[in-house]
Parts: C-alpha cells; structure tokens; sequence
C-alpha cells in the first residue's frame, strides 16, 4: 500500500546497513519515496512488498520481503519469459526469529508463481543463505557482468 512507503523504505535501509561495506546514509530516501509510492499504488504492476506487522508496535511492519517480475523473451520451459528477483528482505533486529521474514517470503514466492515466473533469483548475505536455502534457493554460478551507468 502507498502509506507503507516509508516504512518500506525503513526496512530496506535495516537491510543496507546490515550489509558491510555499505553506504548506510538515509538522504536518498526522500527523492526514492515518490516512485515507490507509484509502485505500491499499481494494483496489478510488476512490483510487490510484502510486510508483517510489528507485535508491539501495530501499524509499524517488523519485516519485509519485495521482488519484482522481469520480463525475457520467452524460451523452452518459461514461454511468458517471467523471472522473479527478490531484492529487500528485512526484520526489525527487535523482532527476528519469530518466522516474520519467511511469511513475507512465502507470500512473494506465491505471487511469483500466481504471474507465471518459471524461477526466482536474489543475492543472499550470509546471514539470509539459511531461509533462502531452507525455501529451496540453491547457488548457482553466474556469469554476470555489471556496468554502473
């Protein structure tokens, strides 16, 4: 939901600061937050947050998992050409190993599947690797390059 945007952007900054070697400046929020509200607002788009309310703090989410449907031209096996990636996956640090992070994940992955994504892909720290794997995930060696623009 749009009114979630902040939040959202909350978590997904509690994700970045637990990652080393990060940025963990909060200035970019502002100019972030009108294109995420757009996002949360498309009833039927191509992007998703899926959240779990904080116990102690109602209408405040403790975690979060968010992805997105890419589209490729289609091939054997995925003819939709439907690829999800999962990109922020956060929980509070006041309210972790309560299962708060795999709800959230269990509800992206049934949307994934409900758009006809064929797989899903995410980078994992290591501290994520033991939901992910224990949802399935399994490395796989990637031939990926990168050009920052």
């Amino acid at each position: 939901m749009p009114e979630d945007a902040e939040e959202v952007l909350r978590l997904r900054q509690v994700m970045l600061d637990s990652m080393s070697g990060a940025d963990t400046s909060t200035d970019w929020h502002a100019q972030s937050l009108p294109a995420l509200r757009a996002k949360l607002a498309e009833a039927d788009g191509d992007f998703v947050a899926y959240v779990v309310d904080h116990p102690e703090r109602p209408g405040t989410p403790a975690a979060l998992a968010a992805g997105t449907i890419e589209y490729r031209i289609g091939r054997p096996g995925n003819p939709l050409g439907a690829v999800g990636y999962v990109f922020s996956v956060a929980t509070d640090p006041g309210a972790r190993r309560r299962g708060y992070a795999r709800a959230c994940m269990e509800t992206l992955l049934d949307w994934f599947r409900r758009r006809g994504a064929d797989r899903v892909r995410l980078t994992a720290s290591a501290e994520g690797a033991p939901l992910y794997t224990s949802l399935g995930f399994r490395p796989k060696p990637h031939p990926l390059l990168e050009l920052h623009l």
